[in-house]
């Protein structure tokens, strides 16, 4: 039966003698033989099993998860349990990488459209990009909850030039414009602004936010911390802001 020194099982697996040596002082791979001159000598099955540790340490598998495995008298159970607990970290943690892609390429696309760079436009970027979920999540609820008054305001249009029914459309007319104020404040109590001009944020009145000149992503208010009216950035409100 052949037998390998801790330099070549080191060679045969694509591993460092000094790796070799540490699992050995952590009782994963003990050499099956130790000579007279003190050369600790493996064999092949022991380089199958360095080779299977080896294999597991790339999927991510910690070394004391290996070392348990190797205790188990049945391992194969257990290691199913192992490569599918593994599985959902490494999952999560693509998660979180894919996250962060997102957040360096929002910078990225942020900082291209921003002529002045400062810590004050790097922090508005930051301010925006962390609440851009919960901006995105109202406006969409914002969206559903004008489907049912578009169905009607279609439906009575419908009913007027095809069958001469008037007053669905005068319901339609009485019932969105209270809608329409309450559906107004409830959205801009949730957003705040980011002045351009000193990066302050607050919230502005309902009546100047309402009738404001806006972009789906600016509109032109006047800070009240520089007094400035400018095209200022939505964002979703924290906790708490300026308000005026």
């Amino acid at each position: 039966m052949s037998k390998y020194t801790t330099g070549e099982v080191a060679k045969l697996c694509g591993i460092t003698v000094r790796t070799v040596q540490y699992y050995d002082t952590r009782n994963i791979l003990v050499p099956s033989e130790v000579s007279q001159g003190g050369r600790r000598l493996y064999t092949e099955e022991d380089v199958k099993r360095m080779k299977v540790i080896c294999f597991l340490r790339n999927a991510g598998i910690s070394i004391n998860s290996i070392k348990e495995l190797f205790s188990e008298e049945d391992p194969s159970s257990t290691v199913l349990v192992l490569l599918e607990q593994q599985k959902k970290i490494l999952l999560e943690e693509m998660k979180e990488y894919q996250e962060k892609l997102k957040i360096l390429a929002g910078i990225q696309k942020e900082l291209k459209s921003t002529n002045d760079f400062s810590i004050d436009s790097m922090y508005d970027i930051a301010y925006t990009m962390k609440n851009k979920n919960n901006l995105k999540r109202l406006r969409t609820l914002m969206i559903i909850s004008g489907i049912p008054f578009g169905i009607l305001q279609w439906g009575s249009i419908f009913l007027w030039i095809m069958k001469g029914i008037w007053w669905p459309t005068l319901l339609w007319a009485i019932l969105i414009i209270p809608y329409a104020i309450w559906l107004s404040k409830f959205y801009f109590q949730r957003v705040a602004y980011i002045c351009p001009q000193c990066h302050q944020v607050f919230q502005p009145k309902f009546k100047e936010a309402f009738w404001a000149k806006h972009t789906p992503t600016l509109r032109k208010l006047t800070c009240p911390n520089c007094g400035v009216k400018s095209m200022c950035v939505e964002t979703y409100k924290e906790k708490e802001v300026v308000t005026k």
